[in-house]
């Protein structure tokens, strides 16, 4: 027996040297607790919003490179060709027509600047600027919206979760209560009624847990999707979520001035603004005359049936030829196309104009609403916490009277009904508070993702 204990001691040292330690690190990973933070920052790397918006940014970075190239550098192209000529043509050293097969081959390199184009490059300079700018703040406008929404859910499924515990918490007293209760009615001291009236209790506590369950499996699911995490792996949040701290005496009008001039939401609209200027501007310059300067150089080679023509690298230095040029093109005419492209640009500046203003005034609105309403959930907190004490104080004197007899059955259920209601209430006030709050402090300039 004992040669046998050893040597199955001995095969599993072996196989875990061999083998190595198991790796669970999938295992600890898929049940690790997620805070707010990690919720939001694991939405914002997985969301396909954030995804599309720097695809979008992408595209305006390349926008921003193409008017720096198109304002400071020049068109340079190259091009060549060769053929034969089976047909009559004419000899380029003495001028004379021939019947002969030909070969002809040339090469030519040129180079053009545009010295002025109605102001079109500098705009383009501006307007790829804003440009990126907008699409840096929608890329910022997007993760705060990501935030906001998964803050919501995080909290909904938080306060489910301490429902339901709480609930769990009055299925167990209330199932020992009727245990208890159900002995009194074998040693004759309760009645079969008062014993009916417990069990009824028994089951709307255990009604109401499975709803909460349920609602806390949904609010959980809402926020899987918003962070689009893996269907397969358990979510697993904390519950454990900030206490309540007073708000900060802000100033309404400094909250509002500081959003007004740091928003995305402003940061696009008045960029949006801005680069409706711009293109009217440059729409404008197209009336006016457009000059531009150019070089090149180019060379040919040819041959034909029983000529003697000099070789390929003579031919290629002799015939080379350079050319510079400077030309204008002033428009005169084109169907009023430029001016009808004028009043459409002209209609696109008073539409981002009056976007721009009604931005201001929805975000200044937003703020004093959100100051208002963090307030007052501050305030109906306050309130709900002291029910909440009130409540909980009632029930357990109610439940030392059932204790001792002196009330009945139902008076205790309403007791406890009370109870529960003020404790989800003074829940549901501290998490709209939160969220009120938070809100408000991202309109002040902190980001979702990085309060405490």
């Amino acid at each position: 027996m004992r040669r046998k204990t050893l040597f199955i001691a001995f095969i599993c040292v072996y196989l875990v040297m061999t083998l190595g330690p198991v790796d669970n690190s999938w295992a600890q990973e898929s049940s690790k607790v997620m805070s707010l933070k990690e919720c939001m920052e694991y939405a914002i790397s997985n969301s396909t919003k954030t995804r599309i918006q720097q695809a979008a940014s992408g595209d305006a970075r390349i926008a921003r490179r193409d008017a720096i190239l198109q304002a400071f550098t020049p068109n340079l192209s190259g091009s060549t060709y060769a053929y034969y000529n089976f047909g009559r043509s004419i000899d380029p050293q003495t001028n004379t027509y021939f019947t002969q097969t030909s070969f002809h081959n040339s090469y030519s390199v040129s180079a053009g600047f545009d010295l002025f184009n109605g102001f079109q490059a500098v705009n383009n300079l501006k307007i790829s600027k804003t440009g990126l700018a907008i699409s840096e703040s929608q890329e910022k406008q997007v993760e705060a919206d990501i935030c906001l929404a998964v803050m919501e859910a995080y909290y909904n499924v938080v306060y489910y979760k301490r429902l339901a515990d709480i609930y769990e918490e009055q299925v167990g007293a209330a199932e020992m209560a009727l245990k208890k209760a159900m002995r009194q009615e074998e040693l004759g001291q309760k009645g079969h009624a008062d014993v009916v009236q417990m069990e009824a209790d028994l089951a709307d506590r255990q009604y109401d847990l499975t709803n909460v369950r349920n609602s806390y499996n949904d609010q959980l699911m809402t926020l899987g999707d918003l962070m689009f995490w893996p269907p397969e792996e358990e979510l697993v949040v904390d519950t454990n979520v900030r206490s309540f701290a007073p708000a900060q005496d802000d100033k309404e009008e400094s909250v509002i001035a500081f959003a007004l001039e740091n928003n995305p939401q402003i940061k696009i609209a008045e960029g949006t603004m801005l680069n409706a200027k711009r293109e009217l501007s440059t729409t404008k310059g197209q009336l006016l005359p457009s000059l531009g300067l150019y070089a090149g150089w180019s060379t040919t080679y040819y041959t034909y049936q029983g000529a003697q023509t000099n070789p390929f690298r003579d031919q290629f230095r002799n015939n080379g030829g350079e050319y510079v040029e400077m030309s204008m093109s002033i428009p005169i005419w084109g169907k009023l196309q430029k001016q009808s492209r004028i009043a459409k640009q002209r209609n696109a500046l008073t539409k981002a104009t009056a976007e721009y203003d009604q931005k201001r005034r929805d975000v200044e609105s937003e703020v004093r609403r959100a100051i208002q309403d963090r307030d007052g959930s501050e305030a109906a907190y306050d309130q709900a916490r002291y029910k909440s004490e009130v409540q909980e104080e009632a029930y357990n004197l109610n439940l030392k009277k059932m204790e001792q007899g002196l009330i009945s059955p139902l008076e205790l259920q309403t007791a406890n009904n009370n109870y529960l209601k003020s404790k989800a209430d003074e829940m549901n006030s501290l998490y709209k508070y939160l969220i009120k709050s938070a809100v408000v402090r991202y309109y002040n300039g902190e980001e979702y993702i990085n309060q405490d």
